[in-house]
């Protein structure tokens, strides 16, 4: 117990999809999971939805196992895809369901349109992505990557967005996204908190210039994402340079998918300490406690 009277979180895992978005196991599975290998919390941040959050909430009771609600959102840069990670927001607050709402068609014209491209050169239908869903998916292109492997197109989704929907091959296009102070702007303004999620990976040289940054924070940015698996070792320095200047939080997560990534749940943790500073600041939704 804390000194007042709530219960300590413990070391969590930060970053966590299911089949809400593009991950392969459901909220309820997650949480088993995370009790088998010690984690005293797992956020569920599927991408621009917080559809999975009653069915993790439930799952909680018996697993010693804390639910931090989250999502991951989209955001850009330009021409950068940049992801914020939002965690305690009120799932009812209207401006944040609507750019949620917004992005999300964006994201289901976009595959559409990527599939009617592919389906030129390769046999594949919109039918053969919706069968890699669940009814209420955020429907990416990790699901076409997943009927691409089950039309036997390629081996492994990773195959796929290495080829197919690579941007090289000539398939892939952009979706709407709000860019990040906008984001962050709208996380707190539905009693969040939020996170710049894996800002490393491209390298030390292509980390967020400090002007932006500056102004994420101005805006009301918690932290960095600094140990994420696809974070690039060379970058990291720099990340953790930046937090400490600017007096942001450095957290860890394993962006975990299942089996729709090499990441591994739990490979990548935050600390007790920041964990309890995160819901320390978020007024939107509460930590669901086992």
């Amino acid at each position: 117990m804390r000194a007042d009277g709530t219960r300590a979180i413990g070391e969590a895992d930060l970053h966590v999809h299911s089949v809400v978005s593009d991950g392969t196991e459901t909220p309820g599975a997650l949480l088993a999971e995370a009790a088998s290998i010690g984690l005293g919390a797992i956020a569920l941040t599927d991408h621009d939805s917080t559809a999975g959050w009653a069915e993790a909430a439930a799952a909680v009771p018996g697993t010693g196992v804390a639910l931090i609600p989250g999502m991951e959102l989209s955001t850009r840069e330009g021409f950068t895809s940049v992801h914020m990670l939002a965690y305690l927001v009120d799932p009812l607050d209207e401006g944040l369901i609507a750019e949620t709402a917004r992005i999300r068609e964006s994201r289901l014209t976009r595959a559409e349109e990527i599939v009617r491209r592919i389906s030129r050169d390769y046999d594949l239908s919109w039918d053969d992505v919706l069968a890699q869903t669940i009814e209420g998916t955020t429907i990416g292109r990790p699901h076409i990557a997943d009927a691409l492997v089950a039309r036997g197109h390629v081996a492994t989704r990773s195959a796929a967005f290495s080829g197919i929907l690579h941007p090289r091959a000539g398939y892939a296009q952009p979706h709407y996204a709000p860019d990040p102070l906008t984001a962050v702007r709208l996380i707190r303004a539905a009693g969040g908190v939020p996170v710049l999620a894996h800002p490393g990976t491209r390298g030390a040289e292509r980390v967020i210039p400090e002007e932006r940054l500056a102004q994420l924070v101005d805006a009301g940015l918690f932290g960095l994402e600094v140990d994420h698996p696809e974070n690039r070792p060379d970058a990291k320095p720099r990340l953790r340079q930046l937090a400490e200047r600017f007096g942001l939080a450095v957290t860890g997560s394993s962006d975990y998918h299942g089996s729709g990534k090499p990441n591994r749940l739990g490979e990548c943790r935050t600390s007790a300490d920041v964990v309890a500073r995160l819901v320390a600041e978020g007024t939107g939704s509460a930590p669901v406690l086992p």
